[in-house]
């Protein structure tokens, strides 16, 4: 059915192919990273009047949500990252038929509004700026955290800064904005989305991670066609155009 809709999608001056695809209203919870947090909340209701379906939203660092799903915790679709999904296909918790990706987005670097922005746009840069960075945070249990540090290694500075990373339990934006550190890291999407916060600039290409999100349905799901539906509409060109506003950019 899916290729079906997708060929739907494409063509142009037709009213949406998802009106009226629900015979019955689904109430479906999707457990998703903060990364696509604006992404859903705003193409969450859209979804909802299109196909009278309705959705519960939990957003959180992947990592917990895994987490909580490895606890039992009951969802129909979540939308983490690769390695997480993998692992949750593995178990037997996500049906790995129905896996797709639906983000992917770029780490950059968040400070407070109204203080001086350093340059970042070169490896030299962003590193000198790291160097004399007062404090610098990123989520504790993000996917970025890893990239970060691997950055650090490869710059040749991680000891050096070593003394002045603060593993947040917010994200880095929300950590820049609190007054816990002075320069957040983190997924470029949650920064953009931050009131407080501002995006000084995404990291170096020579040094960029990308984040790569995937949906998933639960095996144990009820509401298989309406989540599958939901994977669909977040991949669609309104949804596409949703992620690039939010900083992100389409599977």
């Amino acid at each position: 059915m899916r290729s079906y809709r997708a060929i739907a999608f494409a063509i142009a001056g037709v009213c949406s192919p998802f009106a009226g695809l629900s015979a019955h209203a689904a109430e479906m919870k999707v457990l998703a990273s903060t990364a696509v947090k604006t992404t859903l909340q705003e193409l969450g209701p859209q979804f909802e009047k299109e196909t009278g379906n309705n959705i519960s939203f939990t957003f959180g660092p992947a990592a917990v949500l895994k987490a909580q799903i490895d606890k039992g915790a009951a969802f129909d679709l979540a939308i983490l990252t690769v390695p997480l999904i993998n692992e949750l296909v593995t178990a037997g918790k996500i049906d790995g038929r129905t896996q797709a990706i639906v983000a992917r987005g770029g780490l950059g670097v968040a400070m407070r509004d109204g203080t001086p922005k350093p340059d970042v746009s070169t490896p030299e840069a962003f590193k000198k700026m790291l160097l004399n960075a007062k404090s610098i945070g990123f989520n504790r249990q993000g996917a970025s955290r890893a990239a970060s540090e691997a950055i650090f290694a490869k710059l040749g500075i991680a000891g050096d800064i070593k003394s002045k990373i603060k593993l947040l339990q917010t994200t880095a934006s929300e950590g820049v904005v609190k007054g816990e550190v002075e320069v957040g890291l983190g997924p470029a999407s949650e920064i953009l989305a931050a009131s407080g916060a501002e995006l000084v600039g995404l990291f170096p290409k020579e040094l960029q991670w990308y984040l790569i999100l995937h949906a998933g349905v639960a095996v144990a799901s009820k509401n298989t066609s309406a989540a599958e539906l939901l994977i669909d509409f977040l991949k669609s060109p309104a949804g596409a155009a949703v992620l690039k506003s939010k900083g992100m950019k389409p599977g």
